[in-house]
């Protein structure tokens, strides 16, 4: 333990790319606990390869306990929090020193690895046998899965439904029009400033009907919407005053929750002014571990690293080769910055980072 004070406790809760990185890091210098859902860690932008290519998910789909050796993994929902303690929905009472929330999006995700690698074998059979799709929002997961699909499967008919004026609309109109133009340029349709009443049709019928009353033709269909913010479960804990009106956690510019000195929020779950994306998530995971190690050492508060917001920077994949990329001075499109994430989906960097094989 070295400096460290002994059996320090820190409690981790919600295992996805913050919090897993969080206590992947913290493990040999204090006594970690991970509270998950899952007995797994996905990496979540990489899903959507996923559902044309299941055996990609083997190197996606993380058990816990692959990285997190030297620590507890609780698979199980967390429910409440004291000032000392995490209750489980087993009834556990798991005692903290210091706490970090990182619960991120609401998202009913399988509790065993093996029921979600199915999920994906599933959505893929669904593909395969479908001659039309129909994918239902136009933000990146709508356009990257309809990517995905129109670049693995270039004979189906692809139709994509956004209620929005313009795709992607949490970055800029420039992305948002190329993005577009390459969708229609591989044959995908695309339907804007609409929306479909799922009661309007079914699988059975393969019809659906839009918000203009424009009949869609689809023998499956994939809803791409934006998914809650985790936080429904801290509602009636002492971090209830501490959500905003969006329900995420207000934190300071050491990631602590306003007001409490020793617990943290990273990730998605924050209201930190910036795009909610994967890379940010590590950096509030790097610049919490950075102060807690400092706090566990017995170090000074006004030491404490500060993190600043990241820049409006985003690639969404087009399929295997391609991505629209904005930067913050320019925005292009094609294999340039495909070649920074479209082959692997930064899956190979993500596993070196948590210590595992690339394979």
């Amino acid at each position: 333990m070295g400096t460290y004070k002994n059996q320090a406790k820190v409690v981790v809760v919600g295992g996805g790319i913050a919090g897993s990185f969080v206590a992947k890091s913290l493990q040999l210098t204090a006594e970690v606990t991970l509270i998950d859902s899952k007995e797994y860690f996905e990496i979540s932008w990489a899903s959507l390869r996923a559902m044309v290519e299941p055996p990609f998910a083997e190197r996606t789909l993380i058990y816990h306990r692959d990285y997190l050796t030297n620590g507890l993994v609780i698979t199980s929902r967390a429910i409440n929090i004291t000032d000392t303690e995490v209750l489980t929905a087993e009834g556990r009472l798991v005692p903290y020193d210091y706490l970090v929330i990182a619960t991120g999006n609401a998202d009913p995700l399988p509790h065993a690895r093996n029921d979600r690698l199915k999920q994906f074998e599933r959505d893929n059979e669904k593909i395969k046998e479908a001659s039309s799709i129909l994918i239902i929002g136009g933000g990146p997961t709508g356009v990257e899965l309809a990517g995905e699909i129109t670049v693995d499967y270039p004979d189906k008919a692809v139709t994509l439904v956004h209620r929005g004026s313009r795709l992607l609309e949490f970055i800029g109109p420039k992305a948002s029009q190329k993005a577009l133009k390459w969708l229609e340029g591989k044959g995908v349709e695309v339907k804007l400033g609409q929306s479909i009443d799922m009661s309007s049709g079914s699988e059975e019928s393969n019809k659906y009907v839009t918000s203009k009353g424009e009949t869609v033709k689809a023998d499956c269909f994939f809803l791409c919407f934006g998914k809650p913010v985790g936080s429904e479960w801290l509602k009636e804990t002492i971090l209830k005053n501490s959500l905003d009106s969006s329900g995420r956690l207000k934190v300071d510019e050491n990631c602590r929750v306003v007001g409490k000195r020793n617990i943290f929020a990273v990730g998605d779950i924050t209201d930190i002014k910036e795009l909610k994306q994967g890379y940010l998530a590590k950096k509030h995971a790097l610049v919490t571990v950075k102060n807690l190690t400092l706090l566990l050492s017995g170090g000074n508060e006004s030491k404490m690293e500060k993190y600043k917001p990241g820049s409006d920077l985003a690639i969404i994949s087009l399929g295997r080769k391609e991505a629209v990329a904005q930067f913050p001075l320019a925005t292009l499109i094609g294999i340039v910055p495909g070649f920074i994430k479209s082959k692997d989906l930064f899956v190979g960097k993500t596993r070196k980072q948590l210590g595992l094989s690339l394979a």
